[in-house]
């Protein structure tokens, strides 16, 4: 055991906002390992968590540590733990799963019934120090930078979606581009899609999108997505859809667009309730429609790390900014204006 206290960013109230405090290194069970954090990165659902949203008001109870996204270093092995050991450089899994649910049984851990989430459910990543069970654990190469390791996880969302369905030479278009959206964007050019459309309405986002392998970028707020989208394939739609914007309009104008017979892979979380022409938009038109969650366990995990080894997808374009914990604040700043990319944050 490591005794002693660490940095720890915690969601200290039912409100706005969060606190770096000093707390107690947690302590790791048989099956667990203690991993000293070297990256954390800022994902959306800390965005939500941070300004205390509608969602977040729902599903969060404060106080505790927030974060999920890292990568880090094994300081810590508890008695049965065989499959890693000291100074293993690892990231992991954030999904917490029963392992005995249906689901579960049949191999489909990511969609879990009895699903924790580190950082949303249990304690996070955004400190010193982390506890998490070794079987969640990612051993990562000993030479890719703390940075890119730290996003891994998210990178697994986008990889999720994009391969969800058949992509070699079809036409992708990418609604959202916030970090996962501009993931998408260099994973569907990697695996063979003919054309990749981002669509946003954030033009620093969209110029990152671009940077990643975006084909053709469209600002949904200057112009009107339905006619870029009818005039440049002729009429037809798009053949895949990734929905990562959240927005009910960008839903709606994401089913339009795509074609009869297409694929709509959502993964983003709309706050509320959104309103859908199911018999125009879905029924008529034969579209498949998916819901997305997390990644395949851990089918997904090996992907991402066979395109990033291999640089297929090359994701530094879009780690933009990086903060020691302290300053988490400016971070999430960031995240909140839209003006970056992935935020590092480094214990």
């Amino acid at each position: 055991m490591v005794n002693g206290k660490m940095q720890a960013i915690i969601k200290h109230q039912y409100g706005y906002g969060a606190e770096l405090q000093m707390i107690d290194i947690p302590n790791y069970a048989e099956d667990e390992v203690l991993i000293q954090v070297t990256a954390a990165s800022i994902c959306g659902t800390d965005v939500h968590i941070y300004t205390w949203d509608e969602w977040s008001q729902n599903r969060v109870h404060p106080p505790f540590v927030f974060g999920h996204e890292f990568s880090g270093e094994v300081v810590g092995l508890g008695a049965k733990v065989t499959s890693l050991k000291k100074g293993d450089f690892v990231s992991a899994e954030t999904h917490l799963v029963c392992g005995s649910c249906q689901q579960c049984l049949a191999g489909l851990y990511h969609i879990c019934r009895n699903t924790k989430i580190i950082g949303v459910d249990t304690h996070g990543c955004f400190a010193e120090y982390i506890v998490l069970p070794a079987k969640n654990v990612w051993r990562n190469p000993k030479d890719m930078p703390v940075e890119v390791a730290s996003i891994q996880e998210p990178m697994g969302n986008a990889v999720h979606t994009v391969l969800s369905g058949e992509v070699v030479g079809k036409i992708v278009a990418i609604i959202g581009c916030g970090p996962i959206g501009m993931m998408a964007a260099g994973v569907a050019k990697a695996a063979g899609a003919a054309e990749v459309i981002a669509l946003d309405i954030n033009e620093y986002r969209l110029n990152l999108a671009k940077r990643m392998g975006a084909t053709r970028t469209i600002n949904s707020a200057k112009e009107n997505p339905l006619q870029v989208i009818d005039r440049v394939t002729s009429g037809n739609g798009v053949d895949v859809v990734c929905e990562m914007s959240g927005n009910p309009a960008a839903i709606n104008q994401g089913l339009k667009m795509v074609t009869n017979g297409g694929r709509v892979s959502i993964l983003s979380l709309p706050t509320r309730p959104v309103e859908i022409n199911i018999t125009d938009d879905i029924v008529f038109k034969g579209i498949t429609v998916q819901g997305i969650t997390g990644r395949r366990m851990f089918q997904t995990w090996q992907q991402v790390s066979s395109l990033l080894a291999t640089r297929q997808v090359d994701v530094l374009p879009i780690i933009t900014h990086s903060f020691p914990l302290e300053e988490f604040e400016k971070g999430f700043d960031l995240m909140i204006e839209g003006k970056c990319g992935k935020v590092i944050l480094h214990p």
